[in-house]
């Protein structure tokens, strides 16, 4: 049990977010007793940190099978059947103790989806700042073409090595902060389907979520600095945000709108053979369209179709909402505040793509997000 600012976490031992705590993940596993482990990565994080870990638990004694993540046919580890199946067939039941994630987003979902079918405890060592997963009990996975969340585990601890977080590459941390800038629109989403369809809402990870998206937004500038105070503030913000959504038990707290459309537009670079986009750059552009989308909705009466019973019913109440979404323009403001893509085309999203992701992403999950109100007003 760790409890953090009065959050009482199962599960969830220790989290370490400081300069060289990787030196700290043998001894925690002795202390545990994971004699034998799995270091799950993919080529360039097992560089990052996984080569020094091997060389850290092998000098402990401890055992630890390495499992390299394999690429697809385009090049990209995608946390799909193929990788799934690759570390499931590395685990056994009699002599793997643990398995232990070093990576990012992907990494993390295919050994907490392994480590939840498996029984076996995983810990994690974030190679980049990218995501908010790393404390999920949920994995986004890629089934038969389809992007769906399945229930899986946290890990048991987080060493989340400063040292390796600011020599990430740009356009990882850049994705750290959009899938952070991300959370205007969910919370939005979270508070409009808890008004207007009685969807579940808990003040106490919403307030966990908005203190750690106004820290990620006040310090912009010095993540797109990767200065130790950025990148501290920005992996500070990642872990209260999958805490949150832990705390919460769904994703509501950090997935709206927002990330539907980025799920649909990941589905459809799959279906093309078209290499990845990462997963907080296509949420940070998204959260910039949907804003714009809402606010012109909302504020100014300008809808894809008719005018929603909702927006009718609870217009004064969404419209004081909106005052807390900053505008398209501030929002791309502060995404090259961060270095990352400001737009969507940038990301390569092309003009039919985005409109139709605008009238059918809504379907990508069971929400009702402002934008499937607007789409099914018009239907």
């Amino acid at each position: 049990m760790l409890e953090m600012d009065g959050w009482q976490l199962q599960h969830l031992e220790r989290i370490e977010l400081e300069r060289g705590v990787l030196r700290e993940v043998a001894p925690f596993l002795r202390e545990r007793e994971y004699h034998r482990s799995i270091l799950v990565a993919d080529e360039n994080t097992y560089k990052a940190a996984g080569e020094r870990l091997a060389r850290d638990l092998e000098g402990a004694g401890l055992a630890a099978k390495l499992c390299l993540i394999q690429p697809n046919d385009v090049g990209d580890v995608v946390a799909e059947e193929a990788s799934l199946v690759q570390l499931l067939l590395e685990v056994s039941p009699e002599e793997t103790d643990a398995l232990i994630a070093v990576g990012s987003g992907t990494i993390h979902d295919i050994v907490r989806f392994a480590a939840h079918k498996s029984g076996k405890p995983f810990v994690s060592v974030p190679t980049a700042p990218s995501v908010d997963g790393f404390t999920s009990a949920g994995a986004p996975l890629i089934i038969r073409g389809v992007k769906k969340t399945v229930p899986a585990v946290p890990p048991v601890a987080i060493f989340a090595d400063l040292d390796i977080l600011m020599s990430a590459p740009q356009r990882l941390v850049a994705a750290g902060f959009g899938d952070m800038l991300g959370k205007y629109t969910s919370l939005f989403d979270w508070k409009f389907s808890s008004l207007t369809a009685g969807e579940p809402y808990d003040e106490q990870a919403a307030l966990i979520t908005e203190r750690a998206l106004r820290s990620c937004v006040e310090h912009a500038g010095e993540i797109g600095a990767r200065s130790e105070e950025g990148i501290r503030a920005l992996m500070t913000a990642l872990i209260e945000s999958g805490i949150a959504m832990l705390l919460f038990g769904q994703s509501h707290p950090a997935s709206g709108a927002e990330h539907h459309l980025s799920h649909y537009w990941e589905m459809e670079f799959l279906r093309r053979g078209e290499r990845a986009v990462l997963h907080g750059a296509k949420v940070g552009a998204a959260c910039a369209e949907i804003a714009r989308v809402y606010h012109d909705a909302a504020g100014r009466g300008i809808c894809p179709g008719a005018e929603p019973e909702a927006l009718r019913q609870h217009g004064a109440q969404v419209r004081e909402w909106l005052r807390d979404l900053p505008s398209e323009a501030q929002l791309r403001d502060l995404l090259r505040q961060a270095g990352g893509p400001a737009s969507r085309t940038e990301l390569g999203i092309d003009d039919e793509l985005f409109a139709r992701s605008l009238r059918e992403a809504h379907r990508v999950r069971d929400r009702h997000t402002l934008l499937r109100a607007l789409n099914e007003a018009g239907e």
